[in-house]
């Protein structure tokens, strides 16, 4: 097995442009489509305010607060800001008092995770709490932390742990291995045919089963991607 390339397939930023509701606009998540889902425009003036006007009651909590949509939205509106204004510090003074600087960072930053993540988030299986913490951290460590929230059950204290941990400089795969979580381990229900085939296999080439399912998805991976 080898792990040459792996991570080309590790998409850990946003990269669909801000303010476009992606997840938002997804009827198979939020029963809406694209044409309801409010999108902010940072080039926009109107748009702009709007997004301004979305922080402000985003940032008192006025409505939505147990409605993961409009946490997405909510994000979506502070990075939208951010990107018109310039920085935090304007956009925040735009949105008004109550609204702080360290408020539009961290809700910028979950606007900004990857769509594999967002999508766990409107589906209420990632909590946007704990997504503030996995958008805390960088490169593959992120999936690896959000992907973990869904095998293991981690608890918003428990990432916010693991994140601060990773940006003092412990690996990913330690933080996790001190919380007794294996980096990698998933327990997964094969076809018959498949799994009597996959043990023949790893019998004759003795290697582990996880090394050929491993050379398996990444040499489909691949494929999908040429």
């Amino acid at each position: 097995m080898t792990d040459d390339g792996s991570r080309e397939f590790f998409k850990t930023d946003r990269q669909s442009p801000v303010g476009k509701p992606v997840i938002r606009g997804d009827p198979s998540i939020t029963g809406q489509d694209s044409e309801e889902a409010v999108q902010f425009d940072p080039n926009d003036p109107e748009s702009l305010a709007l997004a301004a006007e979305t922080v402000a009651a985003f940032a008192s909590n006025t409505a939505g607060a147990d409605d993961n949509v409009f946490m997405l939205r909510g994000a979506a509106a502070c990075a939208a800001l951010v990107r018109g204004e310039g920085s935090y510090k304007a956009a925040a003074e735009r949105a008004g008092d109550d609204v702080t600087v360290s408020f539009i960072r961290k809700w910028s930053r979950v606007h900004d995770l990857p769509q594999s993540i967002r999508r766990q988030v409107a589906r209420g299986r990632i909590a946007p709490t704990a997504a503030k913490h996995i958008a805390r951290v960088s490169g593959a460590a992120r999936l690896h932390l959000a992907w973990a929230v869904l095998d293991h059950d981690l608890t918003v204290r428990e990432v916010r742990s693991i994140a601060s941990e990773v940006n003092d400089g412990t690996d990913i795969a330690d933080a996790l291995a001190s919380r007794g979580i294996t980096l990698g381990e998933l327990t997964v229900t094969l076809d018959r045919d498949v799994y009597g085939e996959l043990r023949r296999r790893s019998s004759i080439e003795d290697v582990p089963p996880g090394e050929i399912v491993t050379d398996a998805l990444l040499a489909q991976f691949r494929e999908r991607r040429e």
